[in-house]
């Protein structure tokens, strides 16, 4: 087994731990269980919080897995109007499912403005994330050609004044910049993107082992949480440094970057064997993109955690019975979202074949081929793995 192919069973296997991560986020936001500034800490939302800061890296991960494997593929119409597809499937699908079994969510959503929106999910940003994604994807062969023709020190240039502005300023002046965005925009992405794609293109080991990066995570972590902590106690008996007191969710934060890397670092030199982790890995990977939008729609954003309530009982205070009652309700709706896009898939791949033929396929064949050789990146493809639900 080639070192590639290991690291593409590492890799996918980390995609699903990071949208097990963005479920498990979703759920301490939506349970009330993160520490507020206002009231004093309570066993629960210390242990919350912990989690929080675990788990925060998740979106930082996902894009540097992105930009470690695309930056060194082709460019694909096809692969970013599969993308699209998905999210629109997803978008209408569930808005006509939801106004067949429960007409009065739909309504909550306002008049016939707030509809219309539904059907366009990138412009009107129902999914936050997947709108600067798809975006990343389209502008990613400018960002190959231009990682293709810089030198290793002018890429490193770019990176470091990118990180500068966007990271490392905001990270020690506690005050709230016009320009920061808290990393929720294609500003942040594109330079977790070139971080990847430097990596990769040079082989970095900054970090050089595995150990090495999970010793970089989890000093990340206690970090993140201790400065969580410690701004809450400020915050509280003085009321000052209110514009810190949600930085560590900011994904544009060092220690969230820092904790990103070494997450993504220990997985990169992480061996697993071949057998029943890796083939699962491969298998449900691929459903990871579609977890998230099945979890994130607009009308299920706000409901699905009453539904694992309705099956698990409401959201206990005490710490150890708080933890399990997150995992149960985050395993659920995994596998649900899982199954759900498993069908989503197997509808695709039969309309997929259903037009194979066709000559819009064709069309779209000759596009991709036309528009790989343009950028002259055919041959620098890897086959495995694919990146397009990363």
């Amino acid at each position: 087994m080639s070192t590639g192919k290991k690291r593409e069973a590492n890799f996918e296997l980390l995609r699903i731990i990071a949208v097990f991560m963005v479920l498990i986020l979703h759920y301490l936001s939506h349970s009330g269980s993160l520490i507020v500034s206002d009231a004093p800490m309570t066993g629960r939302q210390i242990t919350g919080q912990f989690i929080d800061s675990m788990c925060i890296v998740a979106v930082n991960v996902w894009v540097l897995i992105s930009g470690y494997f695309l930056s060194k593929k082709s460019f694909k119409l096809t692969r970013i109007l599969k993308l699209l597809a998905e999210v629109m499937f997803y978008t209408i699908v569930i808005y006509l499912i939801m106004l067949i079994v429960c007409p009065d969510a739909v309504a909550e959503i306002g008049g016939a403005y707030q509809t219309v929106l539904f059907f366009f999910p990138v412009s009107s940003a129902q999914f936050n994330f997947v709108t600067f994604y798809l975006l990343l994807y389209v502008i990613a062969p400018v960002l190959n050609a231009g990682i293709e023709h810089l030198s290793e020190k002018q890429l490193k240039t770019v990176i470091f004044g990118l990180l500068f502005w966007l990271c490392f300023i905001k990270s020690i002046v506690p005050v709230q910049f016009a320009l920061d965005k808290n990393g929720y925009s294609l500003d942040w992405y594109i330079c977790l993107y070139l971080i990847a794609a430097y990596i990769g293109r040079y082989d970095i080991k900054v970090l050089k082992s595995k150990r090495s990066g999970a010793v970089v995570y989890i000093i990340s972590v206690l970090i993140l949480f201790a400065v969580d902590t410690g701004f809450h106690e400020i915050i509280y008996n003085t009321g000052r440094f209110r514009t810190c007191e949600n930085i560590t969710s900011d994904y544009n934060y060092i220690f969230c970057l820092t904790g990103a890397l070494g997450l993504f670092t220990a997985f990169r030199y992480m061996k697993i064997k071949e057998g029943f982790i890796a083939d699962t890995a491969r298998r449900l990977a691929p459903f990871s993109l579609g977890i998230y939008l099945i979890h994130e729609h607009g009308l299920i954003r706000g409901r699905w955690l009453t539904w694992m309530c309705a099956i698990f009982g409401d959201v206990p205070e005490n710490p150890a019975l708080f933890a399990g009652h997150l995992m149960a309700c985050v395993a659920v709706l995994f596998i649900c979202c899982a199954i759900a896009d498993w069908l989503r898939s197997l509808l695709f791949d039969g309309v997929g074949r259903v037009c194979a033929d066709t000559k819009l396929a064709g069309r779209l064949k000759k596009a991709d081929t036309e528009l790989a050789g343009c950028l002259n990146k055919s041959d620098t493809e890897p086959a495995k793995p694919d990146s397009d639900k990363i």
